[in-house]
């Protein structure tokens, strides 16, 4: 008897967050430089949100430990990635 495999990936959408700063990042600590550039730079027109920082240690470590928190506690088999023209 044979049994049924599923896989589960993630869309993961990490090239850019919520602009929103009720439920998101962004003004974190009550600026908008933490986690994301600051000014212009931060900002994604098109998607009205806020690019990260990624030369910043702070961020890498934030995006680094999510992506291990989906693979060992909801047991995802992989990631989808979205937006790596922006990364």
């Amino acid at each position: 008897e044979a049994l049924a495999s599923v896989s589960c990936a993630y869309f993961w959408r990490k090239s850019h967050a919520s602009n929103n700063v009720l439920d998101g990042l962004n003004m974190f600590d009550g600026t908008d430089g933490y986690y994301f550039h600051t000014g212009s730079r931060g900002q994604h027109s098109v998607w009205d949100s806020r690019l990260f920082n990624y030369g910043s240690w702070e961020v890498l470590r934030y995006l680094l430990s999510n992506a291990r928190l989906w693979l060992e506690e909801y047991k995802f088999d992989g990631y989808r990635f979205d937006g790596v023209l922006y990364l």
